[in-house]
């Protein structure tokens, strides 16, 4: 019965770690329910198969094997970003670490452990003391805003057709056949990353 309550005890700590980590953290930053249910079923899931494998003695390189197959999984029609990829890889290491729970000797170390993921996490999306820029390529036609003198004339056009307060503006290789330039936008506004995929190339028109 020990055993049992060691293995529930630490299942309900690991959900409510990550049901934190996914409902406090993450969502309020990116307002992004896509993956919400696959982080929380991962840990879940890994959770489980650890303790299990655990309470069977089956090597702990085993267990680090199957989170690392999880941690680096990515969907071949749609490729997770940066961002969830690092929020995915944080939601499958805690029950990797939080199964140790089931032994009920280290649980001090847990919950330390736990709470510096919590509050690092907590201070890095909200941004203090960082400086966070994002980028975007565009691919644009009006190849006549290129030119210096304009330059007013080109951000104020991209900002109005791409919703994005840009910063600066990098122009790249230039096509006067097609009369297209390659732009390099930077802007600080994360946050309209769901809807404007940061690895697309935007083509105005």
């Amino acid at each position: 019965m020990n055993d049992f309550n060691n293995f529930l005890s630490g299942f309900i700590f690991n959900f409510a770690v990550a049901l934190l980590v996914v409902r406090f953290i993450y969502y309020p930053s990116t307002h992004n329910k896509r993956y919400v249910f696959t982080f929380l079923a991962f840990n879940t899931l890994i959770y489980f198969v650890l303790s299990f494998m655990t309470s069977i003695e089956i090597g702990v390189g085993v267990g680090f094997g199957l989170f690392a197959i999880f941690s680096i999984l990515r969907y071949r029609t749609d490729p997770i970003p940066i961002r969830e990829m690092t929020y995915l890889f944080i939601i499958s290491a805690l029950p990797v670490m939080n199964s140790a729970y089931v032994d009920g000797d280290i649980w001090p170390q847990l919950v330390v452990a736990n709470l510096s993921i919590l509050v690092i996490m907590f201070i890095l999306e909200k941004e203090w003391g960082f400086h966070y820029e994002a980028s975007k390529r565009i691919l644009y036609e009006k190849i006549e805003l290129i030119q210096p003198d304009r330059r007013a004339e080109l951000q104020a056009d991209l900002e109005k057709r791409t919703g994005l307060k840009i910063k600066r503006i990098n122009i790249g290789k230039i096509d006067f056949l097609r009369d297209v330039a390659e732009i390099k936008v930077y802007y600080d506004d994360l946050n309209q990353e769901d809807w404007l995929n940061a690895d697309e190339t935007v083509v105005t028109s």
